[in-house]
């Protein structure tokens, strides 16, 4: 359930193209806000009495890991609900109903709790699809839903469970969200009629990202189980990398960056020369931008100019809780297609973020055989996902 739709091929070509989804949000607020969103119909999974107290971010959750377990063609039954898991990131939890209690002049709905907490993304996803092994929620602010795919790799590389349910949900654009993140200085400025351009990763003039909502999940088994029961496999998760800068709480480290990067290619068995593309956490703040792309200055050396990278947060937002699970997604896609999306909306490239940025008429990669995704959070954490070719 992305800004670009539901449909993961559709979202693919969209990104391909080089359509933006961002638009301009809340009028009333001081200053202009963009933000990307969904269009998202609630009731092709929800009847008017089950929406009681389910937050827009649950609601995005379940209807992204129904539509990844048909895609996956796994039905009820189909496995032993006990050895099946939910692993869910989810930076901020039910924003709208904490915006509602915040703003109902002193009557606040008895299901608020529960539908701001942060698990109840996990917990409703658990519920819709009989999930009765393990239901987890990583929160660590923008890494969050790659970290809960790799906990998920994890738990079937163990044999805990053999289906995973992984990725992650945000809903978070609603006035008080928005105006707080304004208030931090990291959202982009852009002049009337020029929202949908406003997110410039790794350009000169680039100010900051626009926050997106939405939810994405990938399914996750061993090689051997999709093979027995003639699965299609999109990818392999050959590798992942978790670190902590352990510096500061907003401040990114090109070291801490860098661990996380190795720790990837090292559990994959890979030289950094074997991955042809990454898909860039590429947030377009000023200091951000530079900072990945000396960690990956640092950890390719002499190959970094055979490795490929975007920021498709131009196009989509940046989903915080969800952005790694959706740009997880995204990497996927890109192998499985041999097809790269562009880095959007930059016009001339800041000497200190040089790399070999996708073009909008060159996203062919005929020869592409592993891609990595970039998950670098608020926090200090960093999180990378190594994808092979299936």
């Amino acid at each position: 359930m992305a800004p670009h739709g539901d449909e993961p091929g559709a979202l693919f070509q969209a990104l391909l193209q080089g359509r933006s989804a961002i638009q301009p949000v809340f009028p009333e607020l001081p200053k202009p806000a963009a933000a990307a969103t969904v269009a998202f119909d609630e009731t092709r999974w929800f009847t008017k009495l089950q929406l009681a107290g389910v937050d827009r971010v649950s609601q995005l959750a379940v209807a992204a890991a129904d539509l990844a377990m048909r895609d996956a063609g796994i039905q009820a039954g189909d496995a032993d609900p006990e050895r099946i898991g939910v692993f869910a990131g989810c930076g901020m939890g039910g924003a709208a109903a904490l915006e509602a209690a915040y703003r109902g002049n002193g009557r606040v709905s008895p299901l608020t709790i529960p539908a701001f907490m942060p698990n109840a993304p996990a917990a409703h996803v658990a519920m819709r699809q009989g999930v009765q092994g393990p239901v987890l929620t990583y929160s660590v602010a923008c890494a969050s839903s790659s970290a809960a795919i790799a906990e998920a790799a994890k738990a079937v590389q163990r044999g805990e469970v053999d289906i995973a349910i992984a990725g992650g949900s945000e809903a978070l654009i609603v006035p008080g969200v928005v105006l707080a993140w304004q208030a931090m200085q990291t959202l982009a400025t852009f002049q009337p009629g020029e929202a949908a351009g406003a997110v410039r990763p790794f350009a000169t003039d680039r100010s900051g990202f626009v926050l997106g909502e939405g939810a994405a999940f990938l399914v996750l088994e061993s090689a051997e189980r999709a093979r027995r029961r003639g699965a299609r496999s999109y990818a392999t998760l050959a590798g992942w990398g978790l670190s902590s800068d352990a510096t500061h709480l907003t401040k990114p480290d090109a070291p801490g960056q860098a661990r996380a990067l190795r720790a990837a290619l090292r559990q994959a068995g890979l030289k950094p020369r074997d991955v042809g593309y990454c898909n860039a956490h590429g947030t377009a703040t000023r200091i951000g931008d530079v900072v990945e792309r000396n960690a990956l200055a640092d950890v390719w050396g002499d190959d970094l100019d055979a490795l490929r990278v975007s920021s498709t947060k131009a196009l989509h937002g940046h989903m915080l809780g969800a952005a790694g699970a959706l740009e997880a997604l995204i990497t996927v896609l890109a192998l499985h297609n041999r097809q790269l999306p562009p880095n959007a909306n930059c016009g001339e490239i800041d000497p200190a973020c040089s790399l070999d940025l996708v073009t909008q008429d060159n996203t062919d990669a005929p020869a592409l055989e592993a891609a990595i995704s970039n998950s670098f959070a608020f926090g200090g954490t960093n999180s990378v996902l190594l994808f092979r070719r299936a």
